[in-house]
């Protein structure tokens, strides 16, 4: 006969294979999902458009940003970061924000004036097991004025 610790051992790790075994079917799931998130920026204001002192082109703006990544959550999403933020259900994945740029555009040179340009917006998704993986939305048309405000 097998002793008291004997049986606990091949209990526990029976219980742990069938715990990693379903960690796996659970993270390999989500490569069935296929996300369809959409996002759109309205550049509202150029809030400055100037020459630095030291020569170099420098931008803010005042922008209204509109998204829905309820199609990133999963039954195995955790939460979805985005910016600074955290996102941490479905519910508040659809949201509308009036915003100013936390950094602003800077050249290293005087070459922004009359320069098209694209905001991208850039996601992580972290899953309750499995990887994490990152994704973005590239918004093209913008462009900037040909003179210094």
């Amino acid at each position: 006969m097998h002793s008291f610790g004997y049986r606990l051992n091949g209990l526990l790790t029976f219980a742990v294979t069938i715990l990693a075994l379903m960690c796996a079917i659970t993270s390999l799931s989500d490569n069935f999902n296929t996300p369809s998130p959409s996002a759109e920026i309205k550049i509202m204001n150029i809030n400055w458009f100037q020459k630095q002192p030291q020569g170099h082109d420098e931008v803010s703006l005042t922008m209204n940003v509109s998204a829905d990544l309820q199609s990133l959550f999963t039954w195995n999403t955790k939460q979805v970061s985005l910016w600074d933020a955290i996102i941490p259900a479905k519910e508040h994945a659809k949201f509308w924000i009036h915003t100013s740029n936390k950094y602003r555009f800077v050249d290293q040179g005087n070459n922004l004036r009359g320069k098209k340009f694209n905001l991208t917006l850039h996601w992580h998704v972290m899953p309750k097991t499995g990887k994490m993986f990152a994704d973005k939305i590239v918004l093209t048309g913008y462009s900037l004025p040909e003179e210094y405000r």
